[in-house]
């Protein structure tokens, strides 16, 4: 069975229809799920992401297609979905006044400032890099994986990734 990249899916069976088998088949996936919800939807609560997007690979799995993606590529396309979802909740919900300046800081700390920089970074590209960015990058998906849960072409991952990398040098005033 190729996958939509062309290369042949060996072994790799859709979700059991009974519930200790899905959960054995869902383990190996659940940390890379868990790291691309905490990306994605930065101030919710990742597990309760992972938990939603769970509970609708469940629902949905007679509709895995083991020719079309790897389970990682699948589930984690789930996962993005429900990041994307709770972002938007948290939006239309209540908005709550953030503090910008906390006063004075006794002791700086450049390894966290770094991380600050590269996480506003990251925040500032479009929303098509920034995912491209996070399966890849942090999630450490291959770029088949990252082309399937993005629901592109591998080339189309290429040129976005090569896009993000051009920006954030830009951003974060890199030089080579």
């Amino acid at each position: 069975m190729p996958t939509m990249t062309g290369e042949p899916v060996v072994g790799v069976q859709g979700p059991p229809g009974d519930g200790p088998g899905f959960v054995v088949w869902v383990r190996p996936h659940l940390v890379a799920m868990a790291r691309l919800a905490g990306r994605l939807a930065v101030g919710a609560d990742r597990d309760d992401i992972v938990q939603e997007a769970l509970a609708r690979a469940w629902a949905k799995r007679a509709q895995y297609d083991p020719s079309r993606g790897t389970p990682s590529a699948w589930l984690l396309a789930i996962t993005a979905d429900q990041a994307r979802k709770a972002v938007r909740r948290m939006r239309s919900g209540p908005s709550l006044a953030l503090i910008e300046d906390a006063g004075p800081v006794a002791s700086r700390r450049p390894d966290l400032d770094a991380r600050m920089d590269v996480d506003h970074a990251i925040m500032s590209l479009s929303a098509r890099q920034r995912l491209a960015v996070d399966c890849y990058y942090f999630a450490d998906l291959s770029i088949a994986e990252t082309a399937a849960v993005m629901g592109c072409s591998e080339g189309t991952v290429k040129s976005t990734l090569s896009d993000a990398r051009n920006r954030l040098r830009t951003l974060l005033e890199v030089t080579e």
